[in-house]
């Protein structure tokens, strides 16, 4: 689950993280009081999208102005031309696809004088189980341009959880970004707040992209981007009380109902599978034999009938889907409990294209007798390989 920057930036006060005042702005009238509220002589007006690259982001809209989603205003009047401008506005950055996503809303923040711009991140590295640092110099920009172009100026390391953020960490960060004095000393207590929210909290991912050294010589939090465990939100009601639905896809909030593992994507084969690793390896020959997949489903070990009908309808769905493809390997989750789910969710919303079912494992003929007896037009595979040429062919109308 992500928030926005300034759910983000309250999130780390709680913590004593240094941030910038700032106002969120719901409505284009707000805008006058939230500049007043800040005084200035300073604004900086910021779109609240769950995505990056909003600074150098294009507005589809030739009302919202040539400027992109991050704009500075050295006045209150501005400031509420820029609010009006984009809000309502579709922005469109590197992360959002050419779709863009819409502004609801506005951030306005305190102006900062930069002396000097860093990466600082955290997130959980699974090949030592441990939360890693992520620090760089080079601050404000796309951090996967650093690391392609220039490793060298990208530091990583792992805290031990048994001991936590230790002084030595503290150091390792202020010799990276080339801290000295009471500046390393700031250093030392940032990373040790920032690994307690990220601890506190049950986050996936905290990037603070830039942290700055204002010309006052202090270290700052300009911008926060956080992701969260999403099975551990069950004990963070107050982080679950953030969730934005409208950044999300309609399909997704509908499968999280049902707890079902599912992601769209942009393909023309809508997938029903059971277990991620099955899942991925279905999404991978279905592109090795020519096409795209329409979404990642993982209908887990425990499905019931009603989640995998409810499954098959948010694949149904999705007009992009053409073709679907049905492939269950059951050990836990029984192959008869799929076919039926999938008969009653067909009579339920019918079917409109070519449907491809593959069933091994557990209760494998009980499943093939309910399709086969079913009526419907289904094409039963023998194996993985047979299952992705036949929907494959099918949608190309082979």
């Amino acid at each position: 689950m992500n928030i926005h920057e300034y759910q983000a930036k309250a999130v780390l006060k709680e913590f004593g993280v240094p941030v910038s005042k700032g106002v969120p702005i719901l409505k284009a009238e707000e805008a006058e009081a939230a500049a007043k509220q800040l005084g200035g002589p300073l604004w900086v007006v910021k779109s609240q999208i769950h995505a990056g690259g909003r600074g150098k982001g294009k507005f589809k809209e030739a009302s919202a102005g040539e400027k992109g989603g991050v704009r500075l205003s050295k006045s209150i009047e501005e400031t509420k031309q820029f609010v009006k401008e984009m809000l309502g506005a579709t922005l469109v950055t590197e992360q959002t696809g050419p779709a863009g996503k819409q502004v609801n809303r506005i951030y306005l923040e305190d102006g900062s004088d930069i002396e000097k711009e860093f990466y600082l991140s955290l997130l959980v590295d699974r090949e030592t189980s441990r939360i890693a640092f992520v620090v760089s110099t080079e601050g404000g920009m796309n951090i996967e341009d650093v690391a392609h172009n220039t490793p060298e100026k990208i530091v990583t390391f792992s805290v031990d959880p048994a001991t936590g953020v230790m002084p030595h960490h503290g150091r390792t960060v202020a010799q990276a970004l080339g801290l000295k004095g009471d500046l390393a000393k700031q250093a030392e207590k940032l990373i040790a707040q920032l690994y307690t929210a990220f601890v506190a909290k049950d986050m996936d991912m905290l990037e603070i992209n830039p942290l700055i050294v204002s010309k006052t010589g202090e270290l700052k939090c300009l911008d926060a981007k956080m992701s969260f465990d999403s099975n551990a939100l069950y004990r963070h009601p107050e982080i679950v009380a953030l969730r934005d639905t409208t950044e999300e896809d309609a399909k997704e909030i509908e499968a999280s109902k049902y707890d079902l593992a599912y992601i769209a994507l942009d393909g023309t084969i809508g997938c029903m599978v059971n277990g991620a690793g099955l899942a991925m390896a279905t999404l991978d020959i279905i592109k090795l034999y020519g096409e795209s997949p329409a979404n990642f489903l993982d209908v887990g070990g425990g499905a019931t009938e009603e989640k995998v009908t409810a499954a098959f309808k948010i694949i149904t769905s999705d007009p992009s889907v053409k073709g679907i493809l049905v492939n269950i390997f059951g050990g836990i989750m029984k192959c008869d409990i799929i076919a039926a789910g999938v008969v009653a969710a067909v009579k339920t919303v019918g079917l409109k294209v070519p449907l491809v079912v593959r069933l091994e494992g557990t209760n494998v003929e009980e499943g093939k007798k309910i399709i086969r007896e079913s009526g419907l037009n289904v094409l039963p595979a023998d194996d993985l390989d047979d299952a992705a040429q036949k929907i494959v062919n099918a949608v190309k109308g082979k």
